[in-house]
């Protein structure tokens, strides 16, 4: 081991890219047994030099050096043989595949020519054993949930022990009992002199697993400090500039007519007798877990997820009646109403990736008159259209033309909301709005949510993060489990009361160990 223990060390890394400067001459090091934190806005350049530190990008100039040894990385493939190990924020995953065909994707083990498949079930096993991941080795892929695929990415990054593990925003799509595991994993990984960079935008995690916060903004560096005795308003003013005070705005409540009403709805297997009511002008919150149903009940009003019983009225109108036998719910119905919903897994389920800004953002109102007809597409108007509106989102940088997979994680929030601005909505769904968003964006985020309140549009922020909840809601619903728990006002949406609803009654008192998402800055 090199002087110091350290581990790691990348001295004055600039990567070019066509027409952008991504990293410009950073400096770090990473030590034995220490949790580094990568810490900036979207576009700061956390990914780009993790992905340059793991053999997915060459530097156009500066020195990388292991163990104290400069070496050239050539490949994802090579930084693994060196000990490097990373799980990034896009999952790297075969869904035709199982998941020990995947935790050993591109490093299978053989018998002579053949595969080895006894071997490679029982490695797999032994893995997700030692991480405590509740996994079927001969599972496809295709049939997991979003925090359970991410399991497997990380799976695969310790099927082999590394001398230095990166993690990108991992516990994004985890349970809090997830999350627990995977933070007593790096404890144990710390314990083994083993270097961890890791990249969140979470206070609450990095005050509770790091050691050291190296501050990026706009490919520089900024500083490196120490976590102990940071706290938030140093951090956002590195990162941004800006104070915190200034993140969360203040929104007027014009509470109007009933735009939305449930009564009493289930699915027969999470969801049970939820009755809700939402009204113009207003913010309305979800708060709770992951997996207590507050998701479901947004994606069952816009007719994602089946329900099985109860009744959905959307401005007046029975779209979902059971005893009735009623069921207008389908997410180009509900659009052609004015519901807008804005999925959690912009990735997945709400942009598609290769495709440019320009056609994301018309896709869903090509039908519309302004943009074309039954036969042709008026261009110049969606693009005066797409113009108008993704500078009005401040989209970085202002390229409708680029394909969406190339701009950062903020950026492409802001294109899957610009989505909506194509229409006359009367009601936007907001699931986890900011998951894998910075400061930046986040900010304009909200301010967006606060204008279209104002302007009388009714607001359903289903979030998990509970300082969103407590500074933007109006009313609250807490869901636990798939039963609502409580409706709070906002004097009563304390941080203390929310959190008292999360967990059973038989629960409360005992000694509970939960990280929510905390991101207050």
């Amino acid at each position: 081991m090199s002087v110091n223990n350290e581990l790691l060390r990348v001295e004055n890394i600039s990567k070019q890219f066509p027409g952008t400067l991504a990293l410009d001459n950073i400096s770090l090091n990473v030590k034995a047994g220490e949790v580094h934190i990568l810490f900036g806005e979207n576009g700061a350049g956390k990914s780009t030099l993790i992905q340059t530190i793991s053999g997915v990008h060459r530097p156009t100039k500066g020195k990388i050096f292991i163990d104290g040894v400069e070496t050239v990385i050539t490949s994802v493939h090579h930084a693994r043989e060196l000990g490097i190990s990373a799980v990034f924020q896009e999952f790297s995953i075969s869904s035709n595949l199982t998941v020990e065909e995947n935790i050993f994707l591109g490093s299978e083990i053989t018998k002579g020519i053949f595969l080895n498949k006894q071997k490679l079930r029982e490695e797999a096993k032994k893995t997700l054993e030692q991480l405590g991941f509740d996994l079927e080795v001969d599972q496809s892929m295709s049939y997991l949930s979003r925090a359970k695929l991410q399991e497997v990415e990380i799976a695969k990054a310790f099927r082999t022990k590394p001398k230095i593990m990166i993690l990108d925003e991992p516990t994004a799509s985890l349970t809090e009992k997830e999350t627990t595991k995977l933070f007593e994993l790096i404890a144990k990984l710390k314990s083994e002199n083993i270097g961890i960079i890791y990249i969140t935008h979470r206070m609450k995690e990095i005050q509770r697993i790091g050691d050291r916060i190296t501050v990026l903004r706009d490919g520089k560096f900024i500083d490196t400090i120490p976590v102990e005795g940071s706290n938030e308003n140093k951090l956002v003013g590195l990162m941004t500039g800006r104070v915190v005070d200034q993140i969360f705005p203040k929104i007027k409540n014009n509470k109007g007519d009933v735009r939305l009403k449930i009564d009493n709805i289930s699915d027969g297997t999470l969801l049970e007798n939820i009755s809700m009511e939402f009204c113009a002008g207003e913010v309305v919150g979800i708060a709770g877990l992951v997996g207590s149903g507050k998701s479901e009940i947004g994606r069952a009003c816009f007719g994602i997820h089946d329900i099985n019983a109860g009744k959905i009225e959307f401005l007046g109108e029975k779209v979902f009646d059971s005893e009735q036998n009623i069921n207008n719910l389908s997410p180009s119905c509900m659009l052609s109403k004015g519901f807008y919903y804005i999925p959690s897994d912009r990735a997945k389920e709400g942009l598609v990736l290769q495709r440019n800004v320009k056609e994301n953002t018309s896709l869903p109102s090509l039908k519309l008159p302004n943009f074309g007809n039954k036969l042709f597409l008026r261009r110049k108007n969606e693009k005066e259209v797409v113009t108008d509106i993704l500078k009005g989102l401040d989209l970085s940088p202002f390229n409708i033309e680029k394909n969406v997979e190339h701009f950062s994680g903020g950026n492409q929030q802001k294109v899957l909301i610009s989505k909506a601005l194509t229409q006359d909505v009367k009601l936007f769904v907001f699931d986890e709005p900011t998951v894998g968003v910075d400061v930046g964006a986040r900010i304009l985020i909200y301010q967006f949510i606060r204008d279209i309140c104002e302007r009388g549009s009714m607001v359903i922020l289903i979030s998990s993060d509970l300082p969103e909840i407590l500074h933007l809601a109006h009313r609250s619903y807490v869901m636990h489990r798939g039963k609502l728990m409580a409706e709070l006002s906002a004097e009563e949406t304390t941080e203390e009361a929310v959190l008292s609803y999360f967990f059973e009654k038989e629960e409360k008192g005992k000694s509970i160990n939960y990280e929510y998402r905390n991101t207050k800055q």
